[in-house]
């Protein structure tokens, strides 16, 4: 029961026993769905997950605000939380029957600030368990954490939308669903690299090729020994199909000039053509052609290995015809309320476009932020004179 306007009190094991009975009627629906689940105290136990954490609490922007979030996601109030590339998105359970829905965008890492992570971990990264465990050098620590400079994002690269109808600028269920994104990086690191859409395997790609570059650059002047991936494995002791898929393929062709040569062995060059001197000088000659010179031979050898394909002929097609040109879904939608002169409802806007509810409520979110549209009652909108 509430007193003087204030929502009734509701005890921490309430709040579980609500969440927990919710997530099983869902998994029912889905079962693919992924709650956070917080065993004891401590939201994030790794390196990843406390770094996540810290680096959103220590920007002023969020740190009076993110604090709201900590409590929802110890009780299991974030039912489902699936990260992909750029996006995050969640079910929270609040204090109505249904959970709201949150969608999180994040901006992808810098080209110019993942070239430094990618700089700075050349020769210190030795396989990518030690990466995802975090036990890498202090200073490499230091530079990811870098504000505004490391992997981590800041505010400015975050955007968020929630369905509940608190305007506050960042609402417990975003505020659950940024630390719950901690606690699934605790599970799965591997997912940060897919959040902010680089390829993890860039950090440790440069070291391992760099030294398989030296070995086999080291075999070539010493004799034409063969090299196989066993041998790499135990000279860097990782497992190169568990930690890499590493190609030796691409180091082959790094020394030979853009030239495949066989997986299991690297001859030098060198051999071949010391090989073909000797014969020169001894006079040997070849039964067909003898009219040519040796010096004509060897090009005519290396021409044969040339295959010419055709030049293709280009298509003469009738030019593509242009596509038809229409209003945007976000001008659709604020056409709608434009027109409207009492306001209108997202189920309206959703009857009318056929666009999903999410999609709705984001354009609703970031014209209210504009101040292009206003709210006129519960869930129901009209434009300013900005429109």
């Amino acid at each position: 029961m509430a007193y003087w306007g204030y929502p009734r009190y509701v005890s921490v094991a309430e709040k579980r026993a609500k969440a927990a009975k919710k997530l099983k009627q869902l998994k029912k629906k889905n079962p693919e769905i992924k709650p956070i689940i917080i065993e004891g105290r401590t939201i994030a136990r790794t390196w990843w997950g406390k770094s996540w954490n810290h680096n959103l609490e220590r920007y002023a922007d969020y740190s009076n605000r993110i604090g709201r979030g900590r409590s929802y996601v110890r009780h299991g109030a974030v039912l489902d939380l699936q990260i992909s590339p750029g996006q995050v998105e969640s079910l929270v359970q609040g204090t109505r029957l249904k959970p709201y829905t949150v969608i999180i965008n994040i901006k992808g890492i810098k080209k110019k600030i993942w070239q430094n992570m990618k700089a700075a971990c050349a020769g210190k990264l030795d396989s990518l368990p030690e990466l995802l465990a975090g036990k890498f050098p202090k200073a490499l620590g230091e530079i990811f954490t870098t504000r505004r400079q490391g992997l981590f994002p800041s505010p400015e690269e975050i955007e968020f939308n929630c369905s509940c109808p608190d305007w506050a600028y960042m609402c417990k269920h975003v505020a659950a669903t940024l630390y719950g994104i901690g606690a699934r990086l605790d599970d799965s690191p591997n997912l940060f690299f897919k959040l902010r859409k680089v390829n993890i395997d860039d950090l440790i790609q440069q070291t391992i090729t760099d030294q398989s570059y030296n070995l086999l650059k080291k075999a070539e002047k010493t004799s034409s020994g063969i090299i196989v991936e066993s041998d790499l494995s135990g000279m860097f002791g990782i497992d190169m199909e568990d930690h890499m898929d590493f190609d030796l393929t691409k180091s082959d062709e790094k020394l030979s000039g853009g030239r495949k040569t066989s997986r299991k062995a690297v001859k030098p060059a060198k051999t071949k053509l010391i090989q073909r001197k000797s014969e020169l000088k001894t006079g040997s000659k070849k039964k067909a052609g003898g009219t040519l010179s040796e010096k004509t031979g060897l090009k005519k050898t290396a021409k044969s290995h040339v295959i010419k394909t055709p030049k293709k002929k280009p298509d003469k097609k009738s030019p593509a015809k242009s596509k038809s040109t229409g209003p945007t879904d976000t001008a659709q939608i604020l056409n709608i309320i434009k027109r409207s002169k009492k306001g209108v409802a997202v189920s309206i806007l959703k009857q009318k476009t056929g666009f999903d509810e999410k999609k709705i409520r984001n354009v609703i979110y970031k014209a209210h932020k504009m101040d292009i549209i206003r709210r006129v009652g519960r869930g129901v909108y009209l434009g300013t004179k900005n429109l």
